[in-house]
C-alpha cells in the first residue's frame, strides 16, 4: 500500500511512501521542465526532512514526471531579482537540499526518465545510486549562457574524472547516458521500459540489507572520501567495531558459521 505524504498539486513535488519505507519524490512540473525553483527546492528540503524523522524508512527513489527530469534553477525566477544577496541565498538554499540528500541516514536512487542539465546533472550526481533510460542526456551547461556551473561541479567531480568533469563544465557539451555510466554518473542503463523495474531491482537489494548496516557505511563513505588515508582508515576501523558490536552483525555472522539465513532476511 502507498500513502501520500505530501498533498498532491498539479505543479511541484509529489511525496509517497510504501509499507517497506520506500519513499518516492517525483518532481511534478513538466511545464517548466522540473526546474529548481525556490518552491520546488523547498519542498524537496521539507520532503528529505520528513524522511529524516521516519525511523521506519529505507530507501528513496527520487524521479520526475513528463520528458526532462530536470532543467536545473528556474532561469526566469532568477533574472527577476538581479542582486548578489538573492543569489547567494538561492545557490546556500539549493547546497543545503544536496547536503541533505548526503546525510540522509538512507540511500537515495535517482530515476533519470530524461535530460537532466545543469542543477538537474548536480542533483543526479548528489544521489547515491541512479538508474537512468538509455535516452536521457546529461550537461552542465550554464557556460552557455556565461554561468559556470560551479555547485553543480562540486559532486560532479567527485562522480567522475577532474578532466571527464572539466570538459562538460568549460564546453557545455553533453553526454548520453552510456557515456554517463562508463565515467561513473550512473550506476545502470536500461530502456525507458525497463525503468522502473531496474529502480526496483536495486530497491529490493536494499530492502535485504540491515538498515543499521546501511546507515552506518552510507554516513562513513562520504565522511571518509573527504579525509586523507590515515584518517579515514581510522575511521573506517571505528565505524566497523560499531557495526561489529550491533545485532544486525552479530546474527549475520552467527548466521554464517551455522550456514542458515539471518532473522533479519525472513
Amino acid at each position: 500500500m502507498t500513502e501520500s505524504i505530501a498533498p498532491q498539486t498539479p505543479d511541484g513535488l509529489l511525496h509517497e511512501r510504501d509499507a517497506r519505507g520506500v519513499h518516492r519524490l517525483t518532481l511534478n512540473s513538466p511545464t517548466s521542465f522540473n526546474a529548481l525553483s525556490e518552491a520546488m527546492l523547498a519542498g524537496l528540503q521539507q520532503a528529505l526532512h520528513v524522511i529524516a524523522q521516519d525511523a521506519h524508512a529505507r530507501v528513496v527513489v527520487l524521479g520526475a514526471a513528463g520528458k526532462v527530469f530536470c532543467a536545473g534553477h528556474n532561469l526566469k525566477e532568477m533574472r527577476a531579482q538581479p542582486e548578489l544577496t538573492y543569489y547567494q541565498q538561492l545557490f546556500a538554499q539549493c547546497s543545503r537540499m544536496m547536503m541533505a540528500i548526503q546525510k540522509l541516514p538512507v540511500p537515495v536512487i535517482a530515476r533519470v526518465q530524461g535530460l537532466a542539465t545543469a542543477a538537474g546533472c548536480q542533483l543526479v550526481a548528489q544521489c547515491d545510486l541512479a538508474v537512468s533510460a538509455d535516452s536521457a542526456t546529461f550537461g552542465v551547461n550554464g557556460i552557455d549562457v556565461g554561468l559556470f556551473c560551479a555547485t553543480p561541479s562540486v559532486p560532479l567531480v567527485r562522480n567522475m574524472h577532474a578532466k571527464q568533469a572539466m570538459e562538460m563544465l568549460l564546453t557545455g557539451g553533453f553526454i548520453s547516458a552510456a557515456e554517463a555510466q562508463s565515467r561513473g554518473l550512473v550506476n545502470r542503463v536500461c530502456s525507458a521500459a525497463e525503468l522502473d523495474a531496474q529502480t526496483e531491482d536495486l530497491v529490493q537489494a536494499i530492502l535485504a540489507k540491515p538498515r543499521e548496516a546501511v546507515r552506518l557505511g552510507k554516513a562513513l563513505f562520504y565522511q571518509q572520501r573527504e579525509m586523507g588515508i590515515e584518517a579515514a582508515y581510522q575511521l573506517a576501523g571505528q565505524t566497523m567495531a560499531c557495526n561489529m558490536v550491533h545485532d544486525v552483525a552479530q546474527e549475520g555472522v552467527q548466521a554464517f558459521i551455522e550456514k542458515r539465513t539471518p532473522s533479519w532476511r525472513t
